[in-house]
């Protein structure tokens, strides 16, 4: 038996539902056993019925049938619950895992890797559940009636098993030719799917500067050169299961010619029954390779799929527990800090230091792509540093365990991301929400006032990434939910981007009850406007620090002043 450990998780996820596949590999072989019911019932009723002319045994025998085949039509049905049974564990032991790995590696630039991850288990998890798989468990007792056929005659046994033989090799130019155009139709599928997504989240761009017919064009390119794929690939797919259907029936009708040409010619004594009987079985054991070539699209999609979640898995490995750690009081300290955005290897920040404590607020400034955006990505964890530290009341940042530190942080990135759901489940971060302290939150971002104004208030639904929101809205319910709980580092990433004069005054108005209550803040602001809060500023030029001090000393030294305290140090 394979150790656990030496398989993938896949794989593994697979081993642990091997009490249910070998209950349907049980089921499986009874149902072929019974599949031999036709053939008996044929035998004997030419056997018994017709020598003995007796009525009561062609009803005892019709009987016996039907409960043969009431039986056969339970056990394919419990076979069929077994197998979803399977795919239902396979998709608990794995779903998880992979939605985890899929949020990483978009998280870490890796969108090529992640692109079809989810659906990728449910593609394993429907091949499992589906008839595909039932008839390749089938094709175990297939190989058996082939026996049966060689116990009624050595050559009639040979004639079945060249038969499956041919069946087999045509699955296998089946799988060779038709595979690669089915795996490149799908990539193009999930290309163009995409393509549409993104041209209908970006709709005003697209209709504001005329670019719709030129996007339309590329569709229809992306289209036909995937509709070309996949006609090609079911072309050659249904040739080859044509062929195979044609194996099938010749095989039948030549199985019995062949019996009577061995009885007429003196080589085969048995009954004539028998020859009937293995013209039935033959076709009987070619039925589960014909359904598997029929349905090569499914077996090649599930390989497919579980091999890309073989790869996707094995290069996101699962994440260690994290620390563990009492709540931050908010001791910011950014020890020599060099990063790069995800997927890239050019050096977004340099060498950045600098300590913050609580209750104080520092404005990052400094012209497009400094690398601010990518400081307030590390500060709060969700990128790793290329080398440095960041430390929140001395731990490592990155290291902590997210689900535990991130009541903690309040975080408003630059691109304001909504989500599917009502106001107070976006504010509450779909956690369990608590109605004061959502509230709260949305005074302090100075959107309750408009929450009010909704037809459902808190609980209407905003739709997907807030697109029934104009963009100062959606970056205040962000700021809302930045600020929800008690955060005891917020970094806000432009907040007052899209701020109208009374969102600003709103805004300054929570960086001082923040102030207050003792949190760290962190503004990346191209505004002067919230300087005016700030107790130290950070100016980022070329990723690099250029100045670091009192807020007073450092717009002192912009404006031609004397020079505030050097780069790197630190603020009491």
């Amino acid at each position: 038996m394979l150790a656990e450990n030496s398989l993938t998780e896949p794989r593994l996820a697979l081993h642990q539902q091997q009490p249910d596949f070998a209950c349907a590999v049980g089921f499986s072989v009874a149902i072929g056993g019974l599949m031999l019911s036709p053939s008996v019932y044929m035998l004997q009723v030419y056997d018994r019925v017709i020598n003995s002319s007796s009525m009561t045994t062609l009803l005892m025998l019709t009987l016996l049938l039907a409960l043969a085949y009431a039986v056969l039509e339970c056990l394919q049905w419990a076979r069929q619950g077994v197998l979803r049974r399977a795919a239902e564990g396979f998709d608990r032991a794995l779903g998880d895992r992979v939605y985890e790995a899929v949020f990483r590696a978009r998280l870490h630039g890796q969108r090529a890797l992640a692109q079809r991850g989810v659906q990728d288990v449910a593609t394993v998890r429907d091949f499992i559940g589906g008839a595909a798989m039932a008839g390749l468990m089938d094709i175990p007792m297939a190989l058996l009636l082939i026996g049966v056929i060689f116990w009624i005659d050595p050559v009639l046994g040979w004639f079945g098993l060249v038969s499956t033989l041919v069946q087999g090799v045509i699955a296998t130019l089946n799988g060779k030719s038709s595979g690669p155009l089915l795996s490149m139709a799908n990539t193009l599928s999930s290309q163009a799917r995409h393509f549409v997504q993104g041209a209908l989240k970006n709709v005003e761009v697209v209709r504001a500067m005329g670019m719709a017919e030129g996007l339309r064009r590329r569709w229809l390119k992306m289209q036909t050169e995937l509709l070309r794929h996949q006609a090609g690939a079911s072309d050659r797919a249904g040739l080859y299961g044509a062929l195979s259907k044609y194996v099938q029936l010749v095989t039948s009708s030549l199985m019995l010619g062949l019996g009577a040409w061995l009885l007429l010619g003196g080589y085969f004594s048995g009954e004539t029954g028998l020859v009937l009987m293995a013209s039935i079985l033959a076709g009987r054991a070619l039925a589960p390779l014909v359904q598997v070539i029929t349905g090569w699209r499914n077996v090649a999609a599930a390989r497919e799929a579980f091999t890309r979640l073989e790869i996707l898995l094995a290069k996101i490995p699962a994440l260690e527990a994290g620390l563990t750690l009492p709540p931050p009081q908010g001791q910011l300290r950014v020890e020599n800090v060099s990063a790069c955005a995800p997927g890239s290897d050019t050096l977004a920040l340099r060498g950045i230091s600098f300590d913050m404590t609580p209750g104080q607020i520092l404005a990052v400034v400094g012209p497009s792509a400094s690398g601010k955006s990518t400081l307030a990505h590390v500060l709060v964890g969700v990128w790793p540093s290329a080398a440095g530290t960041v430390r929140l009341d001395g731990a490592d940042i990155f290291a902590w365990d997210k689900m535990e530190l991130g009541p903690h942080i309040g975080f408003l990135p630059q691109d304001v991301a909504l989500f599917d759901g009502t106001v107070a489940q976006n504010i509450a971060r779909f956690g369990k929400p608590d109605r004061q302290k959502i509230k709260r939150a949305a005074r302090l971002a100075g959107v309750h006032d408009f929450i009010a104004t909704l037809a459902k208030g808190y609980d209407t639904k905003i739709g997907g990434d807030g697109a029934k929101l104009s963009g100062g809205q959606r970056q205040r319910i962000g700021l809302a939910r930045a600020l929800y709980g008690e955060p005891r580092l917020v970094v806000l990433d432009e907040p007052n981007a899209s701020l109208d004069e009374a969102g600003e005054k709103a805004l300054l108005g929570a960086l001082e009850i923040l102030r207050a209550a003792g949190a760290s803040v962190v503004a990346i602001t191209h505004r002067k406007n919230l300087l005016v809060a700030a107790d130290l500023m950070l100016l980022l030029v070329e990723g690099e620090a250029k100045m670091f001090g009192p807020c007073e000393e450092v717009l002192a030294a912009l404006n031609g002043k004397p020079a505030p305290r050097r780069v790197g140090q630190t603020q009491a």
